[in-house]
């Protein structure tokens, strides 16, 4: 009796271990349910490194459960680092859907988790964004990234926050990440540009502007922001080749002979840029930039005209001051319909506003000057 006695007792004892660490994970969910998550937590985090239930994907959704629970409560969640609840309850759920796959008892349940959690680290970045706090957006939003790979609001908004913190190569390895994911911008290609010109960096910046001419080839803004380049570097005449090239394989591309205006005007060609600007107009009439710079000739010369009828002599005036006034009347007048068809497409362009109320104001036009100063005061405030 007294070997058999022996024998019991010491199988016992070797299951012990074993069944004390199955009840941690026990205690910890009991410990939950009363509300002592510190004692919860204590239990957990011993059951999650022991080699008998580190495998077990209820101790990882468990704890990532426990973690959860602290970041809302008002007492327990001052015993976390700052982003320590949201990282660790993302690795334990994480962990328990590779430990039983997303169709597991735990795995089914850590899925649902996993959302709430990009949305509280979003949240949590967002808060510490508008509080100034970047390192601790980033921090958040990369986490936010780290639970959803394949979501991109998280790490344009971390680009956001490193360019906030003056951070320039963190904010252009993320939008490095951006393109490595297929994600497409026009703002994003504005800003690698607008970086790379910061630093004074023109290879830099053609670099970028080649890559959102890939992927944006009739964007306005990045083929004039080329042609530019190109005029910059001392190659105007390669600039409009390019541009006639690609009139010519596109020639009801009302975008590229408003580009070559632009280009013309800066060349100071304004006959050759007028051309180029009314034939935008006739395969597009509503294309702002050429009906805009249209008015704009005609503005010019109008202004012109007045002025050397200011500068002559009275002898002069007395014999050429009207002649020019009128050219310049009648300027102004040409001005109007196209002024007015910018306001039309864009009826909150100051820009236009400014200059039709002023073209108005010098055709005596008092009435419609005095509506569109209004306009102007009104889009101060």
């Amino acid at each position: 009796m007294k070997k058999s006695f022996l024998t019991l007792a010491l199988a016992a004892a070797c299951a012990a271990p074993a069944a004390a660490q199955t009840s941690a994970i026990t205690d910890a969910i009991l410990n939950q349910r009363s509300g002592m998550l510190d004692k919860a937590r204590t239990s957990i985090d011993k059951a999650i490194v022991n080699e008998k239930t580190v495998g077990k994907a209820k101790a990882w959704y468990t704890r990532g459960d426990v973690y959860e629970q602290m970041m809302d409560s008002p007492i327990y969640a001052k015993m976390l680092q700052p982003g320590e609840g949201t990282q660790k309850a993302f690795e334990s759920y994480t962990k328990a859907i590779a430990l039983e796959g997303k169709d597991g008892e735990y795995g089914k349940q850590a899925v649902p988790k996993l959302d709430n959690l990009y949305a509280r680290a979003f949240n949590d970045a967002v808060t510490a964004y508008n509080a100034k706090d970047y390192d601790k957006a980033i921090g958040s939003y990369k986490l936010a990234s780290q639970i959803k790979p394949a979501d991109t609001t998280a790490v344009l908004y971390g680009a956001y926050a490193f360019e906030a913190k003056k951070d320039v190569a963190g904010a252009k390895a993320n939008y490095a990440q951006l393109q490595g994911m297929g994600y497409k911008s026009v703002a994003m290609y504005s800003r690698l540009i607008q970086m790379a010109r910061d630093e004074k960096n023109d290879a830099g910046a053609m670099q970028a502007l080649e890559a959102a001419l890939k992927v944006y080839p009739t964007n306005k803004a990045f083929m004039l922001e080329e042609l530019n380049m190109y005029i910059s570097a001392g190659r105007g005449k390669e600039a409009l080749d390019k541009i006639d090239r690609a009139i010519a394989a596109d020639p009801t591309n009302s975008n590229l002979y408003a580009v070559k205006g632009s280009i013309l005007d800066q060349n100071k060609q304004p006959d050759l840029a007028l051309a180029a600007y009314k034939k935008a107009v006739e395969v597009d009439p509503n294309n702002f930039d050429a009906e805009f710079n249209l008015g704009v000739y005609n503005y010019n010369r109008a202004a012109e005209a007045y002025t050397r009828a200011s500068k002559m002599s009275l002898k002069d005036y007395q014999t050429k001051g009207k002649s020019a006034e009128a050219e310049g009347k009648k300027y102004f007048e040409a001005s109007v319909p196209y002024f007015e068809k910018s306001l039309q497409l864009q009826p909150d362009d100051r820009n236009t506003l400014s200059s039709l109320q002023k073209v108005y104001f010098r055709l005596g036009r008092n009435a419609d000057s005095d509506r569109l100063n209004a306009k102007l005061e009104s889009l101060k405030k």
